[in-house]
């Protein structure tokens, strides 16, 4: 099922890529994390990277990470290309990865930076589950996870806009909707990472997990 998402609906460029205005405002606030916490060099692994704009934007800024982006939507990566293409640095073509199967970490290994952005609230709570458990996997010891999005608090949303956004999820589907922050920390230390999390804008939130 295709979900109702804030970009859906958002016309492509002549040139392939696909503008998302919510990729576009969260940018600068992720930069500013993975600039203050991200290795100089290595390679990054972002998970569902949809239109390719974080890719671009990110790569750019941090010209010493190799940059793979991976989508579980073959239609995406026209514009992942796209948007690659007018990157000042080279970046990986964009590779088929679903990262809520079991096992993509064998396929993906010694990663030293894996990026995830909005993912866990559009995902049932088993395949978050596997999403984490999977990262810490394909992490290269020392390694960081920087894992961007909503979230709950005690099992509560934290603003009005919030609430509605996380009804709307689960009224096209049950199974999905925010995580509580809890529950993906103490999946994440299960999974053997140390982590600590980042209040950014518009009460999201960036969690680092780093394999020691």
């Amino acid at each position: 099922m295709s979900l109702r998402l804030p970009d859906t609906g958002t016309q492509t460029e002549p040139d392939g890529r696909r503008p998302t205005p919510s990729a576009q405002r969260n940018a600068g606030p992720i930069l500013a994390v993975l600039q203050e916490h991200a290795p100089k060099s290595g390679q990054m692994l972002e998970i569902a990277a949809g239109s390719g704009l974080h890719s671009a934007t990110f790569a750019a800024a941090l010209p010493g990470l190799d940059w793979q982006p991976s989508d579980v939507d073959p239609a995406n990566f026209a514009s992942i290309a796209a948007y690659s293409a007018l990157c000042p640095v080279q970046i990986r073509p964009p590779a088929l990865l679903d990262a809520a199967q079991p096992g993509w970490a064998a396929l993906w290994p010694g990663r030293d930076a894996i990026l995830l952005v909005n993912l866990l609230h559009l995902i049932s709570a088993p395949a978050a589950q596997v999403v984490l458990t999977e990262i810490a996997r394909a992490l290269a010891p020392g390694g960081t996870a920087f894992l961007y999005g909503p979230f709950l608090r005690y099992g509560q949303p934290t603003s009005e806009g919030d609430a509605a956004f996380d009804s709307s999820l689960r009224a096209q589907d049950p199974a999905i909707g925010y995580k509580d922050l809890d529950w993906v920390l103490d999946a994440l230390r299960g999974a053997g990472l140390t982590v600590r999390s980042l209040n950014l804008p518009a009460n999201n939130l960036m969690i680092l997990a780093r394999r020691a």
